[in-house]
C-alpha cells in the first residue's frame, strides 16, 4: 500500500513569483488556446520542450501537408542512426531530384554531418534521398523507418518521403512537428546542425565550395532561437518549425500554411515567454523525501530526485509537488535504487512533469548473516593492504 505524501513546504520556498503554489487553491487549469492575434496559419502549436506541454495551438491535431519541415524527421533519423563521420555516397536516384538541391552527382561522397549540412540549411531534396537510401537501401523503406518513428513519439504523422515534396497522403500535424523537432534538440548533433547559420562543404568536380546559407532567419533575427527548418510547396504553403530558448525554458513549435510564418513565429514565442516560466521543483540529486526502513543499518533511507522536476507553469496557475513512496522500506537497499516519484502537477491534477527517487546510498541489513559478511569482506581488504599477516597456508 503506498502513501501520497504532500510536499509543500519545499514548494513554497522554491515556487517562481508568478506562480500560486502551496495553496489548496483548485482552480480549473488554462488549457492551451489560440492566440487572440490572428497568426494567418492554417494550423499552429507551441510547446515546451522537456514536457512537451501544449503552450498554444489552434487546429493542432489536423493532419496537413508540411512540406521540407519533412527533414526535420530525416536529420533525427540520421543523428539517431548514424556517426557523423560516415560517408554519404549519393546514388542515381539522389542525383536530380527536383526542387531544392545541393546539386549532388552520382557517386559523390560527402560525410554524414555535411549531407545534413545541406538537408537542413539549404533544404536539400537530393541529401535527403541520399541520407535515406545510406540508412535503409531505399526512400520507400526509409519512409517506414519514419513512421514507426513517429508513432514512438506520439506524432501524428504519415511520412511517404524523406524530402517532403508533395505524394499523395503525405503529411503531418503542427503538434506532431513540434513533437519531432523537440525530440531532435535532444540530441546534440542535431541540435548543432539545425542552429547553425552558415557553413561551407565540399563539392567534388567543382573548383568551388558549397557556400551554404541557413532559410531560417529567426537564427539571425530573433533573440535565442535555436532552429529548426523552413519549408514550402504550393500545396503546403509556407511551413516553419521554429524553436528558442530563454531564462532555462526552450519552446518549439509549428506553423503550417502560413504566409507570414516568421512573423507568426515570433508572436508565438513572444507570448510563451511572456506568459510561462519554468516552475523549479526539484534539482537532480536533491533529497526530496526519507522513508523509514526495516531491518536496516540505517532507521530512514534519503531519497534524491535521478533527474530535474521543472514545468512550464502560467502567471496565475496552482502548482503542487506530489510524492509517490511506499510507506516503508526492507533492507537491503541498493544505492541508486529507484523507491518512488516525484511529480509535479497542476491544481486540476494534470500532471506537468515526472522525475523517478532513488536510494541515495546503499543501506545494508543489520542481522548476523549480513555482520559476518561485512567482517569478512574488512578483513579481506586489510589482508590485500598488507596490514594483518596471511594464515599459514594462503602466502602467495
Amino acid at each position: 500500500m503506498k502513501a501520497l505524501a504532500w510536499f509543500l513546504a519545499l514548494i513554497a520556498l522554491l515556487a517562481p513569483a508568478r506562480a500560486v503554489a502551496g495553496e489548496d487553491i483548485y482552480e480549473e487549469a488554462a488549457p492551451a488556446a489560440a492566440l487572440e492575434t490572428d497568426l494567418g496559419a492554417k494550423a499552429y502549436c507551441l510547446i515546451e520542450r522537456t514536457t512537451g506541454r501544449v503552450l498554444f495551438a489552434r487546429n493542432e491535431n489536423e493532419r496537413l501537408p508540411m512540406a521540407s519541415t519533412t527533414k526535420v524527421m530525416t536529420a533525427l533519423l540520421a543523428v539517431e542512426n548514424c556517426a557523423m563521420d560516415e560517408i554519404v555516397t549519393a546514388g542515381p536516384n539522389a542525383a536530380g531530384v527536383p526542387g531544392t538541391s545541393i546539386y549532388l552527382s552520382e557517386g559523390e561522397s560527402l560525410s554524414m554531418r555535411q549531407m545534413l549540412l545541406g538537408l537542413m540549411l539549404r533544404s536539400g531534396n537530393d541529401a535527403a534521398v541520399a541520407i535515406a537510401e545510406h540508412i535503409d537501401g531505399s526512400a520507400e523503406a526509409f519512409a517506414e523507418r519514419m513512421n514507426g518513428r513517429a508513432r514512438e513519439l506520439g506524432a501524428d504523422a504519415v511520412f511517404v518521403t524523406p524530402n517532403g515534396l508533395d505524394a499523395p497522403g503525405h503529411g503531418a500535424s503542427a503538434l506532431a512537428m513540434a513533437r519531432i523537432a523537440a525530440a531532435g534538440l535532444e540530441i546534440p548533433g542535431f541540435r548543432e546542425i539545425v542552429g547553425t547559420k552558415s557553413a561551407v562543404i565540399p563539392w567534388a568536380g567543382s573548383e568551388w565550395d558549397r557556400a551554404l546559407a541557413n532559410k531560417n532567419r529567426l537564427l539571425r533575427e530573433y533573440p535565442g532561437a535555436t532552429g529548426v527548418k523552413t519549408g514550402y510547396t504550393s500545396k503546403a504553403g509556407r511551413c516553419l518549425v521554429f524553436s528558442a530558448e530563454r531564462d532555462g525554458m526552450e519552446l518549439v513549435g509549428a506553423v503550417l500554411n502560413c504566409y507570414t510564418w516568421f512573423d507568426s513565429a515570433e508572436k508565438l514565442l513572444d507570448a510563451g515567454f511572456a506568459r510561462y516560466s519554468m516552475a523549479g521543483a526539484l534539482v537532480a540529486g536533491e533529497e526530496a523525501a526519507r522513508v523509514p526502513v526495516l531491518g536496516g543499518r540505517e532507521k530512514e533511507a534519503a531519497l534524491i530526485a535521478k533527474r530535474d522536476l521543472a514545468a512550464p507553469v502560467a502567471e496565475g496557475e496552482s502548482w503542487r509537488v506530489e510524492l509517490d513512496l511506499p510507506e516503508r522500506l526492507e533492507a537491503p537497499i541498493a544505492s541508486g535504487q529507484e523507491i518512488g516519484t516525484a511529480r509535479l502537477m497542476l491544481a486540476d491534477g494534470t500532471i506537468l512533469a515526472e522525475a523517478p527517487l532513488a536510494a541515495a546510498r546503499t543501506i545494508e541489513r543489520n542481522d548476523l548473516p549480513a555482520a559476518l559478511g561485512r567482517v569478512v569482506r574488512l578483513w579481506e581488504l586489510m589482508l590485500l593492504r598488507g596490514r594483518i599477516p596471511a594464515p599459514h597456508g594462503l602466502e602467495t
